[in-house]
Order: structure tokens, then C-alpha cells, then sequence
């Protein structure tokens, strides 16, 4: 095995920009192997529960309206008190996966988020119910963009959009897997018993501490070299054991000028050549998150208040526009790296504007039609927004990455608690096709700035795009 990099003791800039450099070009040289899956497989189990938790509210609300007696407001609460704490976790986990780690950060948010799940069960009111949603909600929001950093870090840039979205669809599926385990068991056992298996997954924790490895691009970067080349060398012979070749030689690595982490950084995300680039994310990250959760949160109760449709086929028919957004995600997995970034996110916000724009002008009558066009339109915000965790670490440099990711999740957030407001307020003066052509016309916005301003990162090194 080569290691040709330099082993710096001190962490000088000089030293710590060779490294940077050194274990990039380290990472580009391995192939896609078992090992990679298999860290692929344990942060993906995390993220598929946290999903799964996420989802979770909304095919327990027609249960917790009936039995709290809630109002159309103390519903909409209950839909976005998860997303504010969502919100807040983002933006703190982001600090601190650039601080202390990522393994740390993702680790102690499984924790968190199990927790509050087994405490949910034991709720008799909607206050303390709030309460804790808020606190589950801080470790869903702060897992979900750091495992995509993470994941991001440890992947070489030839067909990286397919590896890493092969990963992410863990995130859709543990909403699929909500939605479905929902319409079979919710009407059986009802809400609190699914909150308790979403309590399970908890030991995924010391899975996460035990057996993932830090990033050594983010050990590079904090001057911590000793720990970056054992990590990297750790994981170079881990890859050639299951391989059973001898990795080729690295290829020559120019170091780029480093500049350490610091605490300006979220000035540095608003300022040069990073500025453009964090008002596209997070527009973008809002249009998709407003229009996702803006249906999803309320299909299950406009079936039913709309449409008079029983509780299990409500939720079965919510069911069936999970899964096709889920397919619209595998899509995207498969073709991002030929069609790029830009376009895909583009091309599927625009479809998702035209099939809402129908569906609100012409056919929100029936339930069968609400069905067939949410469904469509589910195969295209699905895939834009599977996209945005793809895309987004790619744009920031290894100092800041968590916290640019972060600050899209948390922008997400935004259009997370906004998208049901909105559609609640809208909902309740009786127009139903405003509620969606309300709803295209935000898709189009994030389809206009996608096109407009976006840049293409598809089949570049991460140093390449954000020294």
C-alpha cells in the first residue's frame, strides 16, 4: 500500500493544506467496495429510522385529533413543533460536526431521537406531546445533513452521485416504510405502539461509535495528522483485504491554500465565492421541503374530511404517493451523474410545478384524481429534494461542509413548518385546487433558480469544488 503524504506533526497551514490534499487524492484511488456499503449500510440505518420517526406524526394525527379533540390550529402545531426543533438541531449539529466530529455528532442523535420516541408513548395530552416532538425533532434535524457530509467525505468523485443517492434513498424508504407500516398497524394498534418501535432503533448508537471511523478529510483539516493518516490508512487497508489488490498510486495532489476552521464560518458562507452558491441551496432546499411536506402532512386528512374516505384507505392512498415519490428517488440515484445536478434538480421541480398546476386547475374533485396527480408530482419533488443532499456538501469546503449542509436542512425546516401552515390556512377556506396550484407555483420558483443559478458539480473532486 502507498502512502506517499506528508506526516506532519505540527499543524501548521502548510503541513495541514498537503494533508488536505494528500488524502483526497488517497480517497479518489479506492475503488467502491464492500467497505464503503457496509458504512454505507450502518449510517444508512440510522438515517432510515430518523426518517421514519419523521413521518410519523402525520399518520398518527387522525388518531390524536379524534382522541385529543384537537383544533384545526393545536393540529397544526402538533404537525410543526418536530419541524422547528428540526430546524434549530440543524443549525447546532452543523456547528458541531465542524468542531468535534461527525461520528460523535450523528451518534448521540440516534440517542436523542430514540429516546424521545419511548417517551412519546407515555403522553396523555397535547403539551407534553409537543414538548418532547420538539426535542426528538432537535436530533432528526442535526442527523440527517451530518450523515450526509459524512457520507459525502468518504466517496471518490467517479459516479459519486449514484453511491451517495443509493445511500440517501435509505431516507424516502424509511418514509415509505412509515407510511406503509402506518395503514397496516396504526389502525390495528394504534399510535403509541408506533412510536414505540420507532424507540428500537436506539442501539444503532454504539454501532455508529464502535464501528464507523471518523472522516479523515475532517481529522486533515482540524491539524489532527497523526489520527487522518492512521484513520486513512485504516480504511486503504480494509479496502485492499476485500479487494485483494494493491492499490494503484495516489495521483499528484497540489495543495490548495487552507484556511483553518474557524469561528467566522457562517460569515464565511455569506461572503465570496460561497455566497451565490448558500442563497441557491437554500432556496432550493425551501421550494422542495415546502411543497414535500405541504402535501404529505395534509393528504391523510383531506382524504378523510374531504373525501370521507375510511382511516385505512386514507392512509393507503397516502401510502401509494409515498412510494411513487420513492421511485422518483431511485430514478434520480441512477442517472444523476449523466444528467448532473443542475439539471436533475431543475427538470424535476419543474414537472412537480406542471402536475400540481394541473392537478389544482382541473382535477382536485375526486380522491382518484388527488391520487393519480399527488403521485406524479411525488416522483418529481422526491427526486429534486434525494438531490439536495447530494449536491449540497459538495459545495463547501471540508472546514464548513457540515455547517453549509446544516444550514440547508434547517432552511428545509422552514419550508417544513411553513408548507403545512400555509396549506392549513388555505385548506380551511374550502379552496382545495388553490392549495395546489398555491403549491406549483413555489416548485417553479425552485425550478427557475436551479436553472438560473446553479452550479454543476457532477465528476469533481470535493477540493476541486471548494478549496
Amino acid at each position: 500500500m502507498t502512502t506517499d503524504t506528508p506526516h506532519a506533526t505540527a499543524g501548521r497551514p502548510a503541513d495541514t493544506a498537503a494533508l488536505v490534499a494528500a488524502i483526497g487524492a488517497r480517497f479518489e484511488r479506492l475503488p467502491l467496495c464492500r467497505w464503503h456499503v457496509t458504512v454505507r449500510l450502518i449510517i444508512g440505518a440510522v438515517t432510515f429510522f430518523e426518517a421514519f420517526d419523521q413521518l410519523l406524526i402525520a399518520y398518527a394525527l387522525p388518531e390524536l385529533r379524534a382522541e385529543w379533540q384537537l383544533t384545526t390550529g393545536q393540529t397544526t402545531s402538533l404537525i410543526t413543533v418536530g419541524s422547528l426543533g428540526m430546524l434549530v438541531g440543524a443549525l447546532l449539529s452543523g456547528r458541531l460536526a465542524d468542531r468535534i466530529g461527525r461520528v460523535k455528532v450523528i451518534a448521540a442523535c440516534i440517542a436523542l431521537s430514540s429516546a424521545g420516541s419511548l417517551l412519546l408513548t407515555l403522553c396523555d395530552s397535547p403539551g407534553p406531546f409537543m414538548a418532547l416532538r420538539f426535542v426528538q425533532g432537535l436530533a432528526i434535524g442535526g442527523e440527517v445533513p451530518v450523515a450526509a457530509t459524512f457520507i459525502a467525505e468518504i466517496t471518490r468523485a467517479h459516479k459519486r452521485g449514484r453511491f451517495v443517492l443509493l445511500y440517501e434513498l435509505v431516507f424516502p424508504a424509511g418514509l415509505t416504510a412509515c407510511a406503509v407500516l402506518a395503514w397496516w398497524l396504526m389502525p390495528v394498534l394504534g399510535w403509541r405502539w408506533m412510536f414505540g418501535l420507532a424507540a428500537i432503533p436506539g442501539v444503532l448508537c454504539v454501532l455508529v461509535a464502535r464501528h464507523v471511523p471518523e472522516s479523515p478529510r475532517w481529522l486533515a483539516d482540524h491539524g489532527r495528522h497523526e489520527e487522518a493518516l492512521a484513520t486513512m490508512a485504516s480504511i486503504e487497508t480494509k479496502v485492499e483485504r476485500i479487494t485483494g489488490e494493491p492499490l494503484p498510486q495516489p495521483a499528484p495532489a497540489a495543495p490548495v491554500a487552507h484556511k483553518p476552521a474557524a469561528k467566522g464560518a457562517l460569515r464565511e458562507l455569506l461572503s465570496g465565492r460561497y455566497r451565490k452558491r448558500t442563497l441557491v441551496v437554500c432556496v432550493l432546499w425551501f421550494c422542495g421541503y415546502f411543497v414535500n411536506y405541504g402535501i404529505s402532512s395534509w393528504l391523510p386528512t383531506i382524504y378523510g374530511s374531504r373525501f370521507h374516505l375510511s382511516l385505512s384507505d386514507a392512509l393507503l392512498y397516502s401510502t401509494v404517493t409515498s412510494c411513487a415519490g420513492f421511485l422518483g428517488c431511485l430514478a434520480v440515484a441512477l442517472t444523476v451523474d449523466r444528467v448532473g445536478r443542475r439539471h436533475t434538480v431543475t427538470w424535476c421541480l419543474g414537472g412537480a410545478a406542471l402536475s400540481l398546476l394541473f392537478l389544482g386547475l382541473f382535477a382536485a374533485g375526486s380522491a382518484s384524481s388527488v391520487l393519480i396527480w399527488t403521485s406524479l408530482s411525488a416522483v418529481f419533488f422526491f427526486g429534486a429534494n434525494i438531490c439536495l443532499y447530494l449536491y449540497t456538501p459538495e459545495l463547501f469546503p471540508t472546514r464548513m461542509r457540515a455547517l453549509g449542509t446544516s444550514l440547508g436542512g434547517a432552511v428545509n425546516r422552514l419550508g417544513v413548518i411553513l408548507g403545512p401552515i400555509v396549506v392549513g390556512a388555505v385548506y380551511a377556506g374550502g379552496a382545495l385546487g388553490t392549495v395546489f396550484v398555491t403549491l406549483a407555483a413555489v416548485a417553479l420558483v425552485g425550478a427557475v433558480t436551479a436553472g438560473v443559478a446553479a452550479e454543476e458539480t457532477s465528476g469533481r473532486r470535493l477540493e476541486d469544488v471548494a478549496p
